[in-house]
């Protein structure tokens, strides 16, 4: 037996159709679409958007994405303004004891770390 991945179960916030738009824009392929439920894909990495609203969950959950360069990603999205466009939160990339970091808060407050 061989374990292929891990897709975890990210919640959407309160805005789900808001969420998935924020997700493409970062670049993810909506693979599938179950109602509350849609599968998405970037580069081999997957994970599920479920649209489930608990801001105490979603603020205290964190996810890691390595990333081949945090600089280039933290440009990509802030020349292309979706922090203005979806009202999530980007920080400028930061040195940490495991890699160059950028932090994403997304639309239902889940924090991303994309990793170099």
């Amino acid at each position: 037996m061989t374990i292929l991945s891990i897709e975890p179960f990210v919640p959407s916030g309160s805005n789900f159709e808001g969420s998935k738009q924020f997700f493409q824009a970062l670049g993810f392929h909506l693979n599938w679409d179950a109602g509350d439920y849609v599968g998405f894909e970037r580069d081999g990495c997957k994970f599920i958007l479920q649209k489930y609203d608990k801001v105490e969950f979603a603020e205290n959950f964190m996810l890691s994405v390595r990333i081949t360069n945090a600089d280039e990603f933290w440009r990509d999205v802030t020349d292309r303004q979706l922090p203005e466009t979806f009202g999530i939160r980007i920080s400028k990339p930061i040195d940490q004891p495991y890699g160059r970091e950028v932090n994403v808060i997304d639309l239902a407050g889940v924090c991303w770390h994309f990793v170099e």
